[in-house]
């Protein structure tokens, strides 16, 4: 008898940002600006790192990589939220929920897993420069990034087939303005146990595993800038992987918050605050951090711009 109570959900609905039609023309434009931004940055880095030779490194490979994620982390939320202030429709189908919660879980597992090996890169480049050459060689540069986008989508396969194999009746709104795993396993009318003990303790094994290389090959490294002997040598080591560290702490700091807790827990306010940051404010961050504090980059940056103001 439970089972005809259960109602198959052909469409969720998601939460607008804001219930005043003025304020959801400023976030609409706001919002909007963001996204451009973030695409002409991350794709100015695509074109500088595909096109100029003094960008060919191991370092940048991964960049270029990171900048792809963060082209597409937005583009899985942001054309739907902006479809949802004009169109105040605010329906999205249970295909269109699972894809979005697929993509956007793929997109942040391969991020995290490519901030670690982008750790061991400069972990190589300073405390073993000598070996760097043939340690981050091509073939391993290409394994290790493959091994990021394919671990990213495993992850993600796990966790989605676990909360949509959920049975969903009754209310159907989800709180939030794009589906994620804790805002859709709240609607559930079935246990959540074993999908949500899934999510943490895949958290805090893969996850923590991702961000305990991150931590020592930073230990390793500021334990390896803090011995050599001139201020401008430890200032020049330092610039090399301070543009990594502060994207690592943007990241990690909103994904946490956002991630590594029960469902139970979930406050609307916080965790939309928290997912505005990661979802769409970092990825626009992300490139001007790298442009800013690296000469290589911003150099390339200003070749290219200068190519197609006077071509």
């Amino acid at each position: 008898m439970e089972k005809t109570n259960v109602t198959w959900m052909s469409d969720f609905y998601l939460t607008e940002l804001s219930d005043l039609r003025e304020v959801q023309i400023s976030l609409f434009v706001m919002i909007l600006l963001i996204y451009i931004v973030t695409l002409a940055g991350n794709g100015a880095i695509l074109l500088a790192i595909g096109t100029d030779d003094h960008l060919q490194a191991p370092m940048y490979f991964f960049l270029s990589h990171l900048s792809l994620l963060d082209i597409l982390c937005p583009t899985v939320t942001v054309p739907k939220m902006l479809q949802i202030i004009l169109s105040e429709d605010k329906r999205i189908s249970f295909t269109g929920c699972m894809l979005q919660v697929f993509f956007l879980i793929d997109v942040v597992s391969t991020e995290v897993f490519l901030l670690a090996v982008m750790a061991y890169d400069r972990y190589v480049a300073i405390c073993r420069p000598l070996h760097y050459t043939s340690i981050m060689n091509k073939r391993l540069c290409a394994q290790l990034t493959a091994g990021t986008w394919l671990l990213g989508f495993i992850n993600s396969m796990v966790h989605t087939s676990l909360t949509f194999s959920l049975s969903f009746c009754g209310l159907s709104k989800v709180n939030q303005y794009y589906c994620d795993l804790h805002p859709v396993m709240s609607l559930s009318c079935s246990s959540t146990f074993l999908s949500e003990l899934v999510v943490l303790l895949v958290a805090g094994a893969v996850g923590g595993a991702a961000f305990l290389v991150t931590l020592i090959s930073y230990i390793y490294i500021i334990s390896a800038i803090l011995n050599l002997p001139s201020a401008e040598s430890r200032q020049k080591a330092f610039s090399t992987c301070g543009s990594h560290l502060t994207v690592v702490c943007l990241f990690y700091g909103a994904a946490i918050s956002t991630y590594a807790r029960p469902a139970s827990t979930y406050s609307q306010t916080h965790v939309r605050i928290i997912s505005m940051l990661y979802g769409v404010v970092t990825p626009m961050l992300n490139p001007m951090i790298y442009s800013l504090r690296n000469k290589e980059v911003k150099k390339a940056l200003v070749k290219e711009l200068c190519l197609k103001l006077f071509l």
